[in-house]
C-alpha cells in the first residue's frame, strides 16, 4: 500500500475547529477508558506529519508529553521556529512542494495533516486521500472554520460514520482522485 495524507480532526456542529483566540476547550476532554477515538490507531500508520504554524503553536503550548513521539513534524510557516523537540523543524513552499517533503520524511508511511489552512490547500491541490471528522456536539458560532475558503466543491465518499460516546459523530471519507 502507497503513502496516504490522512486527515484526523474534530470539528464543532457548525464546522469549526477552534474558538476565537485557539480556543480548544470545548473539545470533550479524555476518555477515563482510554477510549482516543482512533487517534493511536492512526499515530501507528503515521511516518511523519504536516502541520500549520497557528497548529503547532496550539498544540506546542500543551503541557505533558510530546503527542507525535519522534516522528518528524514538518511545520509550514515563513517565520523563525522555535522547535519544541528535535523532531520538528519549519517547511516553506508550496502546497505540492510540502507535501512531497512530508511523504519523503514519511519513509513509506502515511503523512497525518493538521492546520485549517493547511488542510484547506491539500484539498483544494487534490492532496488529500482520507480524512476523519469527529463532530462535537457544540455549536460555537465564530472561530476557526475548517472548510470554509476551499477554492472548489470537494466530493466525500463516506467509507463509515459511527456515533461515539458523549454524543459525538465520527466520519471517515475517501477522497477521490
Amino acid at each position: 500500500m502507497s503513502s496516504r495524507v490522512r486527515v484526523f480532526i474534530a470539528s464543532s456542529v457548525d464546522g469549526f475547529i477552534a474558538g476565537e483566540n485557539n480556543d480548544l476547550s470545548w473539545l470533550p476532554p479524555p476518555q477515563p477508558n482510554g477510549d482516543d477515538l482512533g487517534f493511536s490507531a492512526l499515530l501507528s500508520e503515521v511516518g511523519a506529519l504536516l502541520m500549520g504554524r497557528a497548529t503547532y503553536d496550539v498544540v506546542a503550548a500543551f503541557d505533558g508529553e510530546w503527542p507525535y513521539g519522534s516522528r518528524p513534524v514538518l511545520v509550514a510557516t515563513h517565520r523563525s521556529l522555535s522547535a519544541k523537540v528535535s523532531s520538528v523543524r519549519a517547511v516553506s513552499g508550496s502546497i505540492d512542494a510540502l507535501v512531497r517533503d512530508a511523504l519523503s520524511a514519511a519513509d513509506g508511511r502515511d503523512v497525518y495533516l493538521d492546520g485549517g489552512a493547511l488542510i484547506r490547500s491539500a484539498l483544494d491541490a487534490g492532496l488529500v486521500d482520507e480524512m476523519v471528522v469527529t463532530q462535537i456536539p457544540v455549536i460555537l458560532g465564530r472561530g476557526h472554520a475548517l472548510f470554509a475558503g476551499c477554492a472548489s466543491r470537494h466530493r466525500l465518499e463516506l467509507v463509515e460514520c459511527a456515533a461515539r460516546s458523549g454524543g459525538l459523530v465520527q466520519c471517515r471519507y475517501r477522497l477521490p482522485r
